[in-house]
Order: C-alpha cells, then structure tokens, then sequence
C-alpha cells in the first residue's frame, strides 16, 4: 500500500468567525477525504467538528465543499486529487456555521414543512392504490433522494441572496413538489390545493433560471432540472398563461355547484 502526505487546508471556527488552518495528513490508497478528516481529528485536532453517520454515501450527513465544490466527503475519493495539490474543505456556504465543518440546515426542514403532503385519493383505501410501472418510474427518481442538500448549498438563488430564502424552497423542495404534481393518485386538486400555483406563488418556482449547478452535484445522479424543475415550469406557465387553459379553468369554476 503506498502512502503519502497530503496538504489541506481545513475551516476552524464558529458563528462569530474562523479561519483556513493547514495541515499535513497520512493518505493510503483507496481513502476517501473522510477517512483523512477522521485521521486529522485522531492525530492533530481532536476538537474538530464534521457531522456524518453511514460512510456509504447513503445519509447525506457529511455534506461539506472540498476545494469550493459541494461534495460528500465520503464519496470523494482522494485519488481524485494530485498528491502536491493542496485539498482546502469549508463547511456549506449556503448556510450558518455551527462550528468548524458542521452547518445549520434547518432552514431546509423549514421548507419540508411549507410543502403540502401527498392528499389520498378519496373512497381508495390503504393498500389498494394501483398505478402504472411508468408512472412508478417516473417519480422513483426523485425517491432516491438522501437529503444532503448539496443542490441547496449549490443552488445560487439560496446561496448567494440570503433574503430569497423566505420565498424560495430550493431544488430539493421543489422537486417534492414535482414529485406531487406528477404523482397520477395525488388528490390534491379535488382538495382545492393547486400544487402548480403554489409552487410558483408559495415556493419561488420563478426564482429558478435552470442553471443545473443542482444537478451537476447530485451524488445520487438525480437529473432534477431536466425531470423535475423544467417539467414543472412548464406546468406551471401552461396554467397561468395558456389562454386555452385559461379559458377551460373559467369554465369549470363557472360550472361548479356553489
């Protein structure tokens, strides 16, 4: 096994400030930028902050930027990295600082929250719902979600303008709400719940210009701007502004039995 020195550079501090501190760390082959964290807090700072549970790219919890890019530290191999490179990790810029490399996410169980849950279809008892293997399909991508919130950090709409925060749900919410639009057994509209104008009026749809850094970051491969964003957008404008759409919305409504 061949082994070598490695630079970081690693982010120390707290709510009230910090800063970059450099450190030589012992690399082995086949390690992950983790298992480094973990021989740093072993040997040299044991006072180190790092949140992470499972170490198989499965809980989400070790979300951090490694050289500016959200990453799991899992997950990212340290073969990636030339050995003279210097490896600086920071903790998710899109959110407060607790301490060190550790973040407060709540600001995303907030969001959680703000989005309507699945509405039953009316006179279908449990158990008994029935849908097509392409609709399953459909919507499992998004399922495979592990809530690390690397599209949140990423997402600049958050990231870079803290007072969007309030209207905007962020990718990862926003794809919930597309999984429910899409969902063939959502009953949300026979529950007078329009999930494409709240989507667009309470959740900051509009506020995405579909750059795909989201994306692009997804550990899991879920292809959130082309299947979820874009789709429900689309839905979105064709319920406002499509004046056929309209006009059959006026209809309805003037037809509906007070």
């Amino acid at each position: 096994m061949s082994t070598y020195d490695a630079s970081f550079r690693v982010w120390r501090g707290d709510a009230e400030g910090g800063e970059l501190r450099d450190f030589t760390v012992e690399v082995n082959d086949g390690e992950v930028v983790l298992d480094i964290v973990h021989r740093l807090q072993a040997t040299q700072a044991s006072d180190l902050a790092v949140r992470w549970n499972c170490k198989a790219g499965k809980c989400g919890s070790c979300s951090a930027e490694i050289n500016g890019r959200p990453r799991l530290l899992c997950m990212t191999r340290m073969s990636t990295f030339d050995p003279s490179e210097t490896i600086t990790i920071t903790p998710l810029r899109a959110f407060p600082v607790v301490r060190d490399l550790v973040t407060d996410v709540s600001f995303n169980y907030r969001k959680a929250r703000e989005v309507p849950a699945f509405v039953p279809p009316e006179g279908v008892p449990a158990g008994a719902y029935r849908m097509q293997q392409i609709d399953v399909e459909r919507s499992q991508e998004f399922r495979k979600c592990i809530e690390c919130f690397l599209c949140q950090d990423t997402c600049h709409v958050v990231r870079d303008h803290e007072e969007n925060k309030v209207a905007f749900a962020g990718p990862r919410f926003l794809m919930r709400v597309a999984e429910l639009d899409m969902h063939p057994l959502d009953a949300a509209a026979e529950a007078g719940l329009d999930r494409k104008r709240t989507a667009q009026d309470e959740h900051g749809l509009g506020h995405c210009n579909i750059t795909k850094c989201c994306t692009e970051v997804c550990p899991e491969g879920i292809k959130i701007t082309d299947n979820a964003l874009i789709p429900l957008k689309e839905r979105a404008v064709d319920r406002k502004y499509d004046p056929l759409v309209w006009l059959g919305s006026r209809i309805r409504r003037r037809s509906d039995p007070a």
